[in-house]
């Protein structure tokens, strides 16, 4: 199992428009194999961040993740609204940065 922790900003205004952006993406990543949860934060301390807090099955199956079509929708609908992105993936024996 691997677990991905992906924080984003954006401007403090655009928060719940980002939130609202990700509902279609969270609802269909939720049904992909592999996928063991998958859930969007806000932070209750900077109101323009949130996290995605991730748990897949393995490497493979996150990888399988980033090409399905409604991660293209979302990136489309969250281009113009996130100002920076850090994305951890952990393993059991690393952690990758993107």
């Amino acid at each position: 199992m691997i677990f991905v922790v992906a924080t984003l900003t954006c401007a403090p205004e655009k928060r719940d428009e980002l939130m609202a952006a990700a509902q279609p993406c969270i609802t269909a990543t939720r049904r992909e194999s592999g996928c063991i949860s998958y859930d969007l934060n806000a932070s209750s301390t900077d109101p323009g961040t949130a996290v995605f807090v991730e748990r897949w099955q393995s490497r493979e199956a996150l990888q399988r993740h980033f090409g399905q079509p409604h991660m293209a929708v979302w990136r489309e609908a969250s281009g113009k609204l996130i100002a920076s992105r850090t994305v951890e993936i952990i393993h059991p024996e690393q952690v990758e940065t993107l």
